[in-house]
């Protein structure tokens, strides 16, 4: 859900600061003077800058001290007074007997740093402001620091700050989150380190845990696969003491990158960086993300995967607590063994649990000096051991953690940890098959290949054989090398009978829609779970490449915003691809339809917009594949239980790499309206024929009109902005007083900067996320789009197959 009263900007690049001239004004303040409203301190190299802000709320106005960056002064990283703001702008910051104090205009005391008593007087005391953004106040002769900023974190976590304890004193540093947006005061989310058992963050919600980061394995945490991707930019640092123990991040090249870790006010942490081209802020990754990444969803000994369906499992060897329960949804209770652990003789093994987040380590048994091999041998000699794995995965990997006590807050990962689970030994083979491991290959040049992999691959685990089953490939097994990059990924196999019982035969009455692919059912399977079922049309020459496509891209894919790839089934000539059912069906249903657009109020739309802007921008970029659609469109815009939105169809994505800007495509295949002028006429795709698809969209979304026949939604808008009248464009559906007026101009802007004719005109998905979520941020004006584009492929220099398909649910 996107909360459109908080302030949230992305960018795309880190900035990194050389020598900068500095301002007129200081970054240091002694005892003779005084800061007052309009003056500020400014760091060295004009990085940060101290002085007095205002917030704004419906009845007043209040005034604070803080820092903020200079080239994006709304966002302030550090707040004195947050909870004794000032009622006027006639406060005074000085240093007054050793410590800085805020008097308001009657002399007062606001605040004050409140320097301990027993810390040695200081000749010269000043404040200085470092371009670190830590505020200090020391001995001007002196390097001791007497009192930083850095100690007294506000919502924000900076490049040197640290998260920890001090053991000896008792002090913690951790980050709150603002009450509001216009409130600085503390809100009811902190962000602390837990240092029982082996290190690790912790998102609070007031007295409750909402997430954890897993334990501190070497480089990271063990919840964090995604901090390895950081390494050529920061440095994540541990350090463990008999005095302390805390976290840190610092700059790998040492420079001065514009980085900065947000906790927000709705309980997100934000990971963003500076794009000084652009001018904007980058959202890298934010926590928590999925259902997932709530501390201990599936109870004791369950398991967590968000692309599953349902999330939550039993480790191997266990079973539901409570089957009534678990089939309610209620996973708190978590599992129970199915056999119980005999500690005679020889009867105990080990099973492999791949690619997880590790089990809290509060009450864990934790040895850095042993190794895996010394560490299974305890684990075997301990009957009260229920697991171990490594503590270091660094070097090949060192250390032991030993888990005696329940075993809780496990989740699937990709990049995670290997769990080694103690179980029966008369269990141990039965485990392990309740799946089906199906042959996946990325970027293989012959679809029809992929498809004999997979069928062969199913068929001899059907038959449990132990063959790799390529003897039969003949020619196809030649063409397969190791650059093909065949990797395998957990989906679970339906057999055709349960399909057929979930669809009632593939009634009509089931049927949901249809598409270039085949039919969509609606099913249900025997426990009671609703799902959607796509079947492949035997008479479709390009839904062998869409299923292949779907099976290849969508399955490794995991995010809130889209949808779930829950299994398939393949039989004979069957090709069927199984999903999550979403009960509101598509956004098209909804939004072009008289009565029921009156059901989306414009807060409505506003979260649909910010569900589908990160779901293409987790594609784009933040996902492991990288991926152009190719045909968003409210179609394929699918509506959950609670509306929220999730992009489907992945029948016709494409793969990218990072570095890539633009491709040719052999055909050009998507729905007209939607298409980019550069894809529709030559055949060229990128991210930006995204972009120009996601601006239709949100065009669509706000007029509640289609972008095609008679009606070009792209040439009406355009009249609007040359005669100032966005607004005109709104769905009257749409209750547009209160503020909201602004909000829909701004949002009917950026759809026209994402349908612009030049590709490279338009903005990336981040950048659109932060002009859609920023209303400080000002926009460029749009350059005319192409009014009307005729989809041709003589325009092309290759060959291309055209595919243009009309607006259809499905």
């Amino acid at each position: 859900m996107w909360d459109r009263t908080s302030s949230k900007q992305c960018g795309t690049v880190v900035l990194l600061f050389s020598l900068l001239l500095a301002s007129a004004s200081l970054d240091t303040l002694d005892q003779t003077q005084t800061l007052t409203n309009g003056q500020t301190l400014v760091s060295l190299n004009g990085i940060f800058e101290l002085g007095f802000f205002d917030r704004t709320t419906s009845t007043t106005t209040k005034w604070y001290i803080g820092i903020w960056y200079t080239v994006s002064r709304e966002i302030v990283v550090w707040v004195a007074n947050h909870d004794n703001p000032l009622n006027d702008s006639s406060g005074v910051l000085a240093i007054s007997q050793g410590s800085i104090v805020l008097n308001d205009s009657l002399q007062n005391p606001i605040w004050s740093s409140s320097v301990n008593p027993s810390t040695p007087k200081m000749s010269d005391p000043i404040l200085k402001l470092l371009d670190s953004g830590n505020l200090v106040l020391k001995d001007r002769n002196r390097d001791d620091i007497l009192w930083q900023s850095f100690d007294h974190p506000s919502n924000t976590f900076l490049l040197g700050m640290k998260i920890g304890k001090d053991l000896i004193s008792g002090v913690e540093w951790y980050i709150t989150s603002w009450k509001s947006r216009n409130d600085p005061s503390k809100g009811n989310y902190c962000y602390k380190m837990d240092t029982l058992g082996q290190p690790e963050l912790v998102l609070w919600d007031g007295e409750r845990i909402k997430f954890k980061t897993g334990a501190w394995i070497g480089p990271r945490f063990s919840g964090l696969p995604e901090m390895a991707t950081y390494e050529n930019m920061l440095n994540f640092k541990l350090v463990s003491t008999t005095k302390e123990i805390n976290y840190s991040i610092e700059a790998a090249d040492k420079g001065m990158h514009l980085f900065r870790l947000i906790m927000n006010e709705t309980g997100v942490l934000q990971r963003m960086m500076w794009d000084q081209e652009k001018k904007i802020w980058h959202e890298y990754w934010s926590w928590p993300n999925d259902m997932c990444d709530s501390y201990a969803k599936c109870g004791p000994f369950g398991t967590c995967n968000s692309n599953d369906a349902p999330i939550c499992k039993c480790l191997p060897g266990f079973s539901p607590k409570s089957p009534k329960e678990w089939s309610m949804r209620n996973n708190s209770g978590g599992c129970k063994r199915e056999k119980p652990l005999n500690c005679q003789g020889n009867s105990i093994g080990f099973k492999s649990v791949k690619n997880v987040k590790l089990p809290d380590t509060e009450n864990a048994t934790i040895d850095a000096t042993i190794s895996i091999k010394e560490c299974k041998k305890r684990c075997s000699m301990n009957c009260y051991c229920l697991a171990y794995s490594l503590l270091d995965i660094r070097g090949g990997g060192s250390g032991c953690i030993m888990w005696e006590y329940d075993l809780i807050d496990i989740k699937y990962i990709e990049g995670g940890q290997d769990l080694y689970l103690k179980l029966d030994k008369s269990i141990l083979d039965a485990t392990g098959k309740r799946k089906i491991h199906v042959l996946i290959g990325i970027m293989v040049p012959s679809t029809v290949m992929l498809l004999l992999l997979l069928t062969v691959h199913c068929i001899r685990q059907r038959q449990r054989k132990k063959k790799t089953g390529y003897a039969d490939l003949g020619q196809d097994k030649r063409n397969y090398n190791k650059s093909d990059s065949l990797h395998y990924t957990e989906l679970p196999m339906f057999d055709l009978e349960t399909v057929i019982a979930a669809t009632a035969n593939f009634s009509d009455a089931n049927k949901l829609g249809q598409g270039g692919f085949g039919i969509v059912y609606k099913g249900v399977l025997s426990g009671g779970e609703e799902i959607a079922v796509k079947r492949l049309s035997k008479d479709s020459s390009q839904g062998l490449n869409e299923f292949m496509n779907e099976v290849m891209l969508i399955a490794k894919l995991q995010h809130r915003n889209l949808v779930r790839l829950l299994g398939c089934c393949i039989h004979d000539s069957e090709r069927i691809l199984i999903y999550e059912f979403m009960p509101n069906k598509s956004l098209d249903f909804f939004i072009f339809d008289k009565v029921r657009r009156e059901l989306l109020s414009w807060t409505m739309r506003l979260e649909i917009v910010a569900g589908i802007s990160r779901g293409i921008l987790y594609l784009h970029q933040d996902s492991r594949f990288n991926i152009i659609h190719r045909d968003l469109k409210a179609a394929n815009i699918l509506l959950d239980g609670e509306m929220t939105p999730k992009v489907s169809d992945f029948g016709i994505a494409r793969l990218f790499k990072r570095e890539q800007n633009e491709m040719d495509t052999g055909r050009v295949v998507g729905t007209r309206g939607y298409m980019s002028p550069e894809y529709a006429m030559e055949g060229k795709i990128s991210v930006k024929s995204d972009v120009y698809s996601f601006g239709v969209l949100l065009l669509e979304i706000i007029s509640g009109k289609r972008n095609q026949g008679n009606h070009n939604l792209i040439a009406f808008a355009w009249k609007l902005w040359q005669e100032g009248k966005l607004i005109q464009l709104a769905d009257e559906a749409i209750d547009n007083t209160d503020g909201v007026a602004s909000e829909i101009v701004r949002f009917v802007h950026v759809g026209l900067l994402c349908v612009q004719e030049c590709a490279d005109d338009r903005p990336t998905m981040s950048i659109v996320l932060s002009m859609l979520s920023n209303e400080c941020m000002s926009l460029p004006e749009p350059k005319k789009p192409v009014l009307s584009t005729k989809v041709t492929p003589e325009s092309s220099s290759s060959p291309i197959e055209l595919t243009v398909t009309g607006i259809e649910g499905r």
